[in-house]
């Protein structure tokens, strides 16, 4: 018997259509094309001083990616081209990474510092586009403008403030991607990981090790505590190891605490802090975290130290930074002491009239010092409180050299 043999039409499925005359569904794609933005603000503090570098010479912003590509904007003091006779400032934007006919869209702004909003914007965006989007060849390329702005206009102007003045620079990295649609999916579960290891600890099942802590006894499983912490790992399998004992005292931690600290060992998270410490739930979650951010640093639990931080870090007011500052002093928590200072070093006059201070004045000096620097570093535009400055530097200056206060 002979065979007839199929054959399949252009978009059609096997089965699709064995009839006479039978038609092939269309199958549908499209081409998505849009733009990937993203922005940076450069400022250029000490403009006089950039000034008669040269033409051709320019300063330049750090690095910062958009689009799976980095780029860097250039400012030149004296223009960018002899023929302008320096008449002009030039800025640009560069491709500061490897790429070959990257196309962008760009906008540069020149910042009104004077609070009214009046900008000087050059942009791409928002207008049509005769050539479309610009198309950068290489690494180096640049877009921009030779003659940004009338320098003698500039030094005049609002934009420029306190002999500083900011550029906002957005890109637009132009991406095209085609989409098909997708005929089968499976919808991928949560991670349960965390939550049967909670239920383990929960439950105390098989647990081969048991904590008293404050007449608490809190059960645990060896095996979990040494693979998430290596001080765990060295108490309880180390040379140090308690042997012949399955019941290990806690000092110096309360059992809420030490609760908690297993509790995020086991789900990797923290636990709910209603209740914590008998406390409401406005303050409950920044007492866990003060707490547990000393118990990470003591276990050598890194990510729950991190955790820690960053939730103080939300919370830190001018009644509590010196506190919190101290903290992180103490525990390791090198983030959360650098937001501290800065923090505290933009606000100076009400921090110093908060209980903290006195405590760190007393019991932390080397961080007064510290402190001392990071003002001088944010405080760029001269309009320090000059009360507070002299009464918490005592008049000397960050290498302890008595300097004379301006009046």
């Amino acid at each position: 018997m002979a065979r007839t043999p199929l054959v399949l039409r252009d978009g059609m499925a096997p089965g699709a259509g064995a009839g006479a005359g039978a038609e092939a569904l269309p199958s549908r794609s499209s081409c998505v094309t849009e733009t990937v933005n993203g922005s940076h603000d450069f400022t250029i503090t000490g403009y006089s001083l950039a000034k008669g570098m040269g033409v051709g010479k320019y300063i330049f912003s750090d690095m910062f990616t958009v689009g799976g590509y980095q780029w860097a904007i250039y400012f030149y003091p004296d223009g960018k081209n002899a023929e302008d006779n320096s008449l002009y400032v030039s800025v640009f934007i560069a491709l500061a990474s490897e790429g070959q006919d990257v196309r962008a869209l760009f906008e540069l702004t020149l910042l009104d510092q004077s609070g009214k909003g009046k900008h000087k914007i050059h942009s791409h965006f928002d207008r049509s586009l005769e050539g479309g989007p610009y198309t950068l060849k290489y690494r180096g390329s640049m877009w921009g403008y030779k003659r940004f702005y009338r320098r003698a206009v500039l030094e005049t102007s609002d934009y420029l403030k306190n002999d500083s003045l900011s550029i906002a620079c957005t890109v637009g990295v132009v991406t095209s991607a085609t989409q098909g649609p997708k005929l089968y999916s499976i919808n991928i579960p949560e991670p349960e990981l965390g939550q049967h290891f909670g239920a383990l600890f929960d439950s105390g099942e098989e647990a081969d090790v048991s904590f008293e802590v404050d007449g608490m006894i809190i059960k645990a499983h060896k095996l979990v505590l040494a693979a998430r912490s290596p001080v765990f790992k060295a108490q309880l399998f180390g040379p140090i190891a308690e042997h012949g004992t399955n019941v290990l005292q806690i000092k110096e931690m309360d059992a809420p605490v030490f609760k908690a600290l297993l509790q995020f060992i086991y789900k990797d998270k923290l636990p709910d802090a209603d209740g914590f410490y008998g406390t409401s739930s406005a303050s409950a979650s920044t007492m866990m975290a003060q707490h547990l951010l000393a118990a990470a640093d003591r276990y050598g639990l890194d990510r729950l130290r991190i955790v820690c931080e960053a939730k103080l870090c939300e919370d830190i007011t001018v009644d509590t930074v010196a506190t919190t500052l101290a903290l992180a002093e103490q525990h390791n928590a090198t983030q959360l002491k650098a937001v501290c200072l800065k923090f505290a070093a933009a606000n100076l006059a009400a921090v110093m009239q908060s209980e903290g201070f006195e405590h760190l004045r007393e019991n932390f000096p080397s961080l007064l010092s510290e402190l001392l620097k990071t003002v001088a570093q944010v405080d760029e535009d001269g309009s320090r409180n000059r009360s507070a400055w002299g009464q918490f530097s005592d008049g000397t200056d960050v290498n302890g050299r008595r300097v004379r206060q301006r009046s």
